[in-house]
């Protein structure tokens, strides 16, 4: 029998449903045994947030700064897995506070040394650098990582910052203020992720991954949109003067992380919009440059 372990963190339920989809079927297929840990903090985070609490997580967050987890079920410890899904959000461009602690304790070590794991992400839309970060920790635990799934909100950037929003703050799944489509991985993408679960149990039972990652590409595991890795890119820069200048002025916290959050504000209504015209008429020189190749980094693993 076959041993899989779901691993995820969540607050609004999205990325357990997801994590249910994609385990169905070894759910369905008696030659598997799946458990789920639910990554759980010591003092856990709001759901939904206020303005404050949502931006004064930024800095802990960019620095991966690890906090206090409730402990692992004794009998996963003990457990030989065969596979790992592993399940993220991205918080500021980065695996949230609750994965990157997790990540860094040594019952993450036990958990995942020298076994295989499939990263899946929901995230709004930026994730490339963020699964670079976990790339790190998976490495930093002696893991393998065989495949990568990223979910993401597919639609216009400026809208889906409207409605992932007013979904934080108001802890409702809704069409803000009644006008705007759905927050998040939309449902049928939801539904529909059972399509790779299937795919990864097949090369699970083969007990061999190569040629994996390819056949969740052609299945849409991956979208790749140049504008958004370049911005992702950009955010990590500056978030990484950002954070630091706020985490070594602590008498000063609050007035820089306010003002942190209208550089945000600032950064995704004008700079943005302004940044992706340019990389717009410059397209065909950065696909000969670079997208081709980024494309193929971002969706292999």
């Amino acid at each position: 029998m076959k041993k899989v372990l779901v691993v995820y963190y969540t607050q609004s339920g999205q990325l357990l449903e997801i994590a249910q989809q994609i385990a169905k079927p070894f759910i369905e297929d008696d030659a598997f045994q799946l458990d789920y840990h639910q990554i759980k903090m010591k003092n856990d985070f709001p759901f939904p947030w206020n303005g404050d609490e949502f931006f004064d997580t930024f800095p802990e967050t960019f620095k991966q700064i690890p906090q206090e987890l409730q402990p692992v079920n004794p009998e996963i410890l003990s457990t030989d897995y065969d596979l790992i899904l592993f399940h993220y959000q991205v918080w500021y461009l980065t695996p949230s506070i609750p994965i990157n602690s997790f990540l860094k304790s040594e019952e993450a070590k036990q958990i995942l040394s020298g076994k295989p794991v499939v990263t899946i992400s929901g995230s709004r839309n930026m994730w490339a650098y963020a699964q670079e970060k976990m790339k790190v920790l998976l490495k930093e635990n002696e893991a393998s990582l065989v495949g990568n799934i990223a979910l993401t909100d597919r639609h216009n950037n400026l809208i889906s910052v409207i409605t992932i929003v007013d979904w934080l703050f108001s802890g409702i799944k809704k069409r803000a203020f009644g006008i705007f489509p759905l927050p998040g991985v939309a449902q049928e993408e939801i539904e529909s992720s059972d399509k790779f679960g299937k795919i990864i149990k097949s090369y699970l039972k083969n007990g061999n991954f190569i040629g994996m990652q390819e056949e969740l590409v052609a299945n849409g595991a991956v979208e790749f949109k140049f504008f958004l890795v370049s911005m992702d890119q950009k955010g990590n820069r500056m978030f990484n003067i950002w954070s630091n200048l706020i985490l070594s002025n602590p008498k000063k916290r609050k007035l820089l992380v306010q003002l942190f959050k209208y550089y945000v504000i600032c950064a995704i209504y004008i700079l943005s919009p302004i940044v992706n015209i340019i990389e717009l008429i410059l397209y065909p020189l950065l696909w000969v440059l670079k997208i081709k190749r980024q494309k193929k980094y971002f969706q292999g693993v």
